[in-house]
């Protein structure tokens, strides 16, 4: 338990003692794949870390749609907003596969940290993470078509700076998970893919995804922005 939380980046720095005092009130918690961890409006539990699997983030919008807001992995937090709010958790979340979780309880948490200011400092600098996260996937829906986000996927994901040679991503979710993150279907994400391999730029190999030279991946996306 103190391990995860030392690896999470919320907690990363505290003192040892803190660490004990906050894992002394943690709850650890089991998911299967598909199982929901909380339903939109549930009352906030306090917020979670993941401790093994994956979390997807989700609302759901017209005629069941969904459309994904984050997917958390091994060490990220999630819900940390909701420590300083009435209201409940705002979107569903839900296992992708088989997970572990570790709840921070809100109350004890909460007067823990009307003791630690620095503590409160963190949670805001949690929640602007995420802040921009949202405002990344808005903007790559409302201004970018799926080309240039797909391009963008890809390269947030390749090492940095950005060289010739090839970079392997492996791709630890579903299609269908991606393609609702990216807010389109299967079928297009699938279509978009295929056409970086037939440009020379993707080598897919099941589940691993090869860009072969993600700075020519980046000048390409640099011209296609230049043509909308």
């Amino acid at each position: 338990m103190q391990n995860t939380l030392r690896h999470c980046q919320f907690f990363k720095g505290l003192p040892g003692s803190d660490i004990e005092s906050i894992a002394a009130f943690t709850v650890t918690k089991h998911l299967d794949k598909g199982d929901y961890l909380f339903h939109e409006g549930d009352p906030s539990q306090g917020f979670y870390i993941v401790q093994k699997g994956a979390i997807n983030l989700h609302r759901a919008g017209a005629g069941g749609k969904e459309q994904v807001l984050h997917v958390f992995r091994e060490g990220e937090s999630f819900a940390e907003a909701t420590l300083a709010t009435e209201k409940g958790y705002p979107a569903e979340a839900r296992a992708t596969e088989e997970t572990v979780v570790v709840l921070v309880p809100k109350i004890p948490f909460v007067g823990l940290l009307r003791g630690r200011p620095e503590l409160a400092l963190r949670m805001l600098g949690a929640m602007s993470v995420h802040l921009r996260q949202l405002v990344s996937l808005v903007d790559d829906l409302t201004l970018k078509d799926m080309e240039t986000r797909m391009a963008n996927w890809l390269l947030r994901r390749c090492p940095q700076p950005l060289t010739d040679s090839p970079a392997v991503i492996l791709l630890d979710q579903t299609k269908r998970v991606l393609a609702a993150e990216m807010g389109t279907t299967s079928e297009t994400l699938s279509r978009t893919l295929g056409k970086f391999r037939d440009q020379g730029l993707l080598v897919i190999d099941g589940n691993v995804l090869t860009v072969t030279n993600p700075r020519e991946l980046q000048k390409l996306l640099g011209r296609h922005i230049g043509d909308l």
